[in-house]
């Protein structure tokens, strides 16, 4: 009997075969597959559908619509499992355009123990991706659509994104190359260019890219290099980190200085947990480092210098994040255009989860005309 790996494979070099063509004849069936994997705001509704599809083809026995063992019968199944540990392996190493995690964990599914029929409504948004998604479940439940024919016209789908997204990028990045001037950017010109992409919508995760973009860049010169950084969702309570970028002396495992990122003010609350994070932590650290997008009060500020003390020798600081690059690029402005690289490796590198693909798009753009000599 086949596994879900080799079913996954082997459908996987149905749809490359395909390649721009579909072999669903069905008209609607096309046009929901192709919303549901196409939907730019919610990536769960795909990993749902493919986790679901997949079960059935493993188990031609089991109800696609009903992805709960909670539920009790005999068709009933993990979908959960299905999804963690054979798609993410197979979503991650065909570089497919889908959430790293689970669709599973999401809100929306996570608490459901019924069966999904398509007359249910799940909480989420945009509707016709939980919609769609239920229909297709249904379809294949009732023998109106074979479960194979829906994966492979999914992964079919995700593929010719794949590869879309990997042709967009390439285009960019060599209008870039061609469009670049004899003289480099200055350094209040990347500041302004940051600004541009801070400005852009989902732009949470960029202060961290910034703040690691200027350790990778002056490492040598600080002697000092961060940790890996950990995923954009990941807690710090399930990591154990003690920020958002953590700066060790080189050679050393030792935290020295520790990130937070904020996308709005910092408050007092933020600097009381981060006391309690630093009294659980073995070791006493040099700077706690508040990097915010938003306004700083003055009060607060004058509440964080009076930590000092009270945490035993850690000095507490919060600054603007533009003018922390802004600071930075001049006291190493001979290093100016590596931070610039090193931030545009960072944003190209994180998951689509973290930094989406327009906003990848966006930061090729903004540097390209900033670059070019028109």
């Amino acid at each position: 009997m086949s596994q879900p790996e080799d079913h996954l494979k082997r459908l996987l070099a149905k749809a490359a075969k395909q390649g721009s063509q579909t072999a669903i004849k069905s008209e609607e069936i096309r046009e929901k597959v192709d919303f549901v994997c196409r939907c730019p705001s919610n990536r769960a509704g795909v990993r749902l559908l493919m986790a679901c599809l997949l079960a059935k083809l493993d188990r031609p026995e089991v109800d696609p619509r009903k992805p709960y063992t909670e539920i009790g019968t005999d068709d009933c199944f993990s979908g959960r499992t299905y999804d963690e540990r054979f798609l993410g392996h197979f979503i991650t190493d065909n570089r497919l355009p889908c959430n790293s995690t689970t669709a599973f964990l999401t809100p929306t599914l996570r608490n459901q123990n019924s069966p999904l029929m398509p007359d249910i409504e799940l909480i989420g948004r945009p509707r016709e991706v939980y919609k769609f998604t239920l229909e297709l479940l249904d379809l294949v439940a009732r023998g109106k659509a074979k479960a194979e024919d829906v994966l492979v016209e999914a992964i079919r789908m995700l593929v010719v994104m794949r590869d879309e997204k990997l042709g967009r990028m390439n285009e960019l990045i060599a209008a870039l190359n061609r469009g670049r001037g004899a003289l480099p950017l200055s350094s209040e010109a990347i500041v302004t260019l940051l600004a541009q992409h801070l400005a852009c919508k989902h732009s949470s995760r960029l202060p961290v890219l910034i703040v690691a973009a200027a350790y990778l860049a002056a490492d040598v010169k600080l002697g000092e290099t961060i940790r890996p950084l950990n995923a954009h969702n990941a807690a710090d309570e399930q990591t154990g980190a003690l920020g958002d970028v953590e700066v060790c002396l080189t050679n050393e495992d030792q935290i020295r200085t520790s990130y937070e990122m904020k996308s709005k003010k910092v408050l007092r609350d933020d600097i009381d947990r981060a006391i309690q994070k630093l009294a659980a932590h073995p070791h006493r650290i040099d700077n706690y480092v508040f990097i915010t997008t938003d306004r700083i009060d003055d009060d607060i500020r004058d509440y964080a210098l009076t930590m000092y003390e009270q945490s035993g020798g850690t000095e507490f600081v919060i600054l603007d994040c533009l003018g922390f690059v802004r600071h930075f690029l001049h006291l190493f402005h001979r290093l100016r255009i590596e931070f610039l690289d090193a931030y545009q490796q960072l944003v190209l590198g994180e998951p689509d989860s973290a930094v989406s693909q327009p906003l990848k798009e966006a930061f090729l753009s903004l540097r390209q005309a900033a670059e070019s000599d028109e």
